[in-house]
């Protein structure tokens, strides 16, 4: 009969191996479990933020058409039908400034219908080398019919829907450029005009949707509701025809979050829609297991699982503050095992996705309603000239220039907040365009603010003469009172003899405002 050393020396060694056996399985499972979930989320949360920076993108090109279609429709009312002239080469000047300010435009245009004039065709900008906007000939219309949706698209289409519309990808006809754009018909009366539109270049959309990466083999793709594919990294859809140019896999037009499916043999995962949370389940399947070898021999397992279960639960704690939307946390688990691996490429695409984060936030910064600069932007501004300031081998030289809209409250009381509205339109376009190649900022509800520098510095004291002359323009008799620019304006130049940080220049401005500001009353 063998000794109860020997028994228990037997016991303790099947019970020793069944232990790593069972922990050998389940921490195996448990980090195939948590990778899946988290190339779930990493998926999840790439898909997102490429949603929202191509969201952002497609709505800057809209708002700067729209807002220029808003300015053109209300010059246009304005104007007589013999002074056609004279107003497109008004929606001309703001027309470019818009353009200016938007990433990626191709080409921008303001065309009059022929039936409305057969002399005034309007004008069509192009930039093709990337060198600046250059006036190119005007397509003649008069060569098309302009019932025939399938040709001069950019025309035809919203002059037939009568709604502003994004164009799928189409060939410029005179450029053999693939473009898409956005294009706003413009009426007057009731009566069609004619259509003002951004075409951005095909090649840049398909910028934005190469920027998705997940590691080496991972990529986005764009497809429409019907499932034909518009870009795709791996495939030219551009050189196929409709009958060649392949669909989407099915399951990404059905209700499932995660996808996976075989193309060309291969196997893929997919997301495009949100995703449940499994984080849970995972981590009572651990502590369960953890339970059970706990029971079976205290010592042992404590020591064995307790070294896969601690970074397992510190792996977790991250992946549920990330799912909670906190991206500042990092894994401190330095072995070579597996799941140090794991550990580590979690903190790379923790690292990337702060930058997608923080690229993410840096967008919208436009005010909705002048399409010039918004306070965050000014923010942003500021601060990189106050590490300029606090930097001492670096003197920066600008100026601060502070405008602000005399009797806006009184027009908003007397005449409603649609002409307040006009008048600061009218206020942020007239700023803009004496100070050209400065950024103008919208830092309130009747405040604007101008940083210069370079060439406009050394001639604020200029540009500051020319905007009061050009605000005195516009108070000649027979103006509605909203449209006369009334504008005080200070102006102050970074001394660092005096000026300690970016808001001292700024109050200085200000109060050099508040001084010029005249005692205004209302007269009309």
């Amino acid at each position: 009969m063998n000794s109860i050393r020997t028994k228990t020396t037997i016991l303790a060694v099947c019970i020793a191996s069944v232990t790593m056996i069972v922990a050998a399985v389940v921490g195996s499972i448990s980090i195939k479990a948590l990778g899946d979930d988290s190339a779930e989320q990493i998926l999840l949360l790439l898909c997102e933020t490429g949603e929202k920076n191509l969201d952002a993108y497609f709505e800057s090109v809209a708002q700067s058409v729209t807002t220029v279609s808003d300015l053109v429709t209300e010059d246009l009312d304005k104007t007589e039908p013999a002074d056609l002239a004279a107003h497109v080469e008004r929606a001309r000047s703001f027309f470019g400034k818009a353009a200016y300010q938007t990433l990626g435009v191709l080409t921008y245009y303001y065309r009059i219908d022929p039936d409305v004039s057969d002399t005034v065709k309007g004008f069509w900008y192009t930039n093709l080398d990337g060198e600046g906007f250059k006036e190119h000939e005007v397509t003649d219309i008069t060569l098309y019919d302009t019932e025939d949706t399938s040709d001069l698209v950019w025309f035809t289409v919203p002059n037939a829907t009568g709604e502003p519309v994004w164009l799928p990808p189409y060939i410029t006809e005179n450029l053999d450029k693939r473009v898409l754009s956005y294009n706003v018909p413009i009426y007057r009366k009731g009566v069609f005009i004619g259509v003002v539109g951004i075409e951005i270049d095909y090649s840049t959309m398909a910028s934005e949707v190469n920027s998705i990466l997940l590691y080496q083999n991972g990529y986005a793709f764009l497809n429409d509701a019907e499932g034909n594919i518009i870009y795709h990294p791996r495939i030219d859809v551009t050189t196929m025809s409709e009958e060649e140019r392949p669909v989407a896999p099915s399951g990404l037009l059905g209700e499932n979050n995660y996808v996976r499916y075989t193309y060309d043999g291969v196997e893929k995962q997919a997301v495009w829609l949100p995703l449940s949370n499994g984080w849970q389940q995972m981590i009572l399947v651990l502590i369960l297991v953890s339970v059970v070898l706990l029971a079976v021999v205290i010592l042992l397992t404590m020591r064995f699982t307790g070294s896969i279960t601690k970074p397992l639960r510190q792996l977790t704690e991250v992946a549920e503050q990330v799912d909670a939307g906190n991206y500042d946390v990092t894994l401190n688990y330095g072995d070579k095992d597996e799941i140090g691996v794991l550990s580590r490429a979690f903190d790379r695409l923790i690292a990337h996705l702060r930058i997608y984060i923080s690229d993410l936030n840096s967008m919208a910064h436009t005010d909705a309603l002048t399409a010039v600069s918004n306070k965050g932007a000014y923010d942003v501004k500021a601060r990189e000239l106050q590490q300029r300031i606090n930097d001492p081998e670096d003197t920066p030289a600008f100026a601060i220039a502070i405008f602000d809209c005399d009797d806006l409250k009184l027009i908003n009381d007397r005449y409603g907040h649609d002409k307040g509205d006009l008048y600061l339109k009218n206020t942020s376009a007239m700023i803009c365009h004496v100070f050209l190649h400065s950024p103008v900022y919208r830092i309130g509800g009747d405040e604007f603010a101008v940083i210069l520098e370079g060439d406009n510095l050394r001639a604020s004291k200029s540009m500051s003469s020319l905007f009061e002359k050009r605000c005195e323009e516009t108070c000649k008799d027979g103006k509605e009172w909203w449209e006369q620019i009334r504008v005080s304006m200070g102006i102050a130049v970074y001394d660092p003899a005096d000026d300690r940080t970016v808001d001292d220049v700024a109050r200085r401005a200000d109060k050099q405002m508040y001084e010029n500001k005249p005692d205004r009353k209302a007269s009309h």
